[in-house]
């Protein structure tokens, strides 16, 4: 009887198979816009990847393109890397992960698989989503090393730049039955962890809606989950629960896009996406650990890590838009200050 395949091997062949139809759904919405960049890349380090990316090109002079696209910017990513890791980061490891040896002068082998999206639409009615899933491990130094340590993390958010209840609706709907599949604490838990994680202190607002944010999902006891309810613990569990909320990102956000892609819009629509981008940016670029990690490692791929960043974005001295209770901006305001229970 032959045994399963490593889990690092069945988590690199779901996030390719992955990372293919998302881009290949993404094109077929819009068969006349340029096709997504592929860029395959090679860490010297130890790994490789593959970058997908949609962007119109610029006209003559670098002004921004004429193309009335539906995606003005996106990305969906995988990268599989390995390598050794110093005793500082396994030390901060082990606050989480008790099973790693640490005497503090000793490196471990580490193997990293992840898939990472962000869709920035161009009409200001159509949402911005992010998304991503990963698995970490760390093995012993041999010639066939024993695995010590994994986790996996991952999770979908939505970021709305004018609020539309009812796609915001089922959007955390069907991430929702995606995580019912495998155990009632998942998706409540999940969801209060993703509208803490993604708040922007200094502008006391959320990022957007919210969705699912989860780490370090092992075998082990989890803070954020009780020990008492039944929930995905050993690595086939918890990969298969991995698999259906990467399955339900197509599902959960592709027919919000197509319902709004093509709505017609005014500049002063445009004009708060622009802000709502900017209030994107300094998440990314302040609070967002991915992004704070990757730009801190060597050898570290940076324009597959800004990848998130929209293309354009704005800021304003006291702006005016988004004050008023009585405006078009006003739901969404809300909705970041004092954030819902959608289902």
């Amino acid at each position: 009887m032959s045994s399963s395949p490593p889990m690092r091997k069945r988590v690199e062949e779901y996030i390719r198979g992955l990372q293919a139809q998302i881009v290949s759904e993404l094109e077929n919405l819009d068969k006349t816009a340029p096709k997504f960049r592929r860029d395959s890349w090679v860490r010297p380090q130890g790994g490789n990847g593959l970058s997908c990316v949609f962007a119109c090109p610029p006209e003559s002079g670098g002004t921004p393109s004429s193309l009335e696209t539906i995606l003005e910017k996106a990305g969906v990513n995988i990268s599989v890397v390995y390598g050794v890791l110093p005793p500082s980061a396994i030390k901060e490891m082990r606050s989480n992960h008790s099973s790693i040896p640490y005497d503090g002068e000793t490196s471990l082998p580490f193997f990293a698989a992840g898939i990472s999206l962000v869709i920035h639409p161009r009409n200001p009615f159509a949402p911005t989503v992010h998304a991503n899933y990963r698995y970490f491990e760390i093995t012993e130094k041999a010639d066939e090393p024993k695995v010590i340590a994994w986790w996996f993390g991952g999770g979908s958010d939505l970021t709305p730049s004018y609020l539309d209840e009812s796609a915001v609706k089922h959007f955390h709907r069907t991430l929702k039955e995606a995580c019912d599949q495998h155990g009632s604490e998942l998706y409540s838990a999940f969801k209060r962890w993703c509208d803490e994680y993604f708040y922007i202190s200094h502008r006391h607002e959320t990022r957007g809606v919210g969705g699912l944010f989860f780490d370090d999902l092992c075998s082990e006891t989890h803070v954020r989950l009780s020990n008492d309810i039944a929930r995905p613990r050993t690595p086939d569990e918890i990969f298969s629960f991995i698999r259906s909320v990467g399955d339900a990102f197509i599902p959960s956000y592709i027919p919000i896009l197509k319902a709004n892609a093509i709505r017609p819009y005014t500049e002063r629509h445009r004009r708060w996406q622009l802000l709502r981008r900017g209030r994107y940016v300094e998440f990314n670029l302040v609070y967002d650990r991915g992004t704070r990690f990757g730009l801190n490692t060597p050898g570290a791929r940076i324009e597959s890590i800004l990848m998130s960043l929209p293309e354009t974005a704005r800021w304003e001295y006291m702006s005016d838009l988004g004050v008023s209770e009585e405006s078009e901006e006003w739901p969404l305001v809300k909705a970041l200050k004092e954030p819902r229970e959608w289902v």
